[in-house]
């Protein structure tokens, strides 16, 4: 993954710290994976039959990835008519903030 991106992308100094975070989500899943093979997906305990904690820990890991991979914005599928290093613009500007309605401000 660190190869792949690395070769085909120019990143900046932000956008090279999410992807160490990747890939660090991406060797940590693959040692929960492991656990959940080895031991299954379920588990007893003295509240009866839950899912193991390495499952449960992958799912909030694999969320994480995602998060971190979609904050890379690197191009998706088979791009043509699209620069090969081109990535999606950025949004620009500033979200307003949020009131209560009816609320005099």
């Amino acid at each position: 993954m660190w190869r792949a991106i690395q070769n085909n992308y120019e990143l900046e100094e932000h956008e090279t710290a999410l992807l160490v975070e990747a890939v660090r989500t991406v060797d940590l899943l693959e040692k929960l994976d492991s656990v959940v093979r080895d031991e299954g997906a379920m588990v007893e305990s003295p509240q009866g039959v839950k899912a193991h904690p390495a499952a449960v820990e992958a799912r909030q890991q694999r969320i994480a990835l995602a998060r971190l991979l979609a904050a890379l914005r690197l191009p998706v599928g088979d791009e043509e008519g699209a620069q090969a290093n081109a990535r999606p613009r950025r949004r620009v500007g500033v979200r307003g903030v949020y009131g209560i309605r009816g609320s005099v401000a």
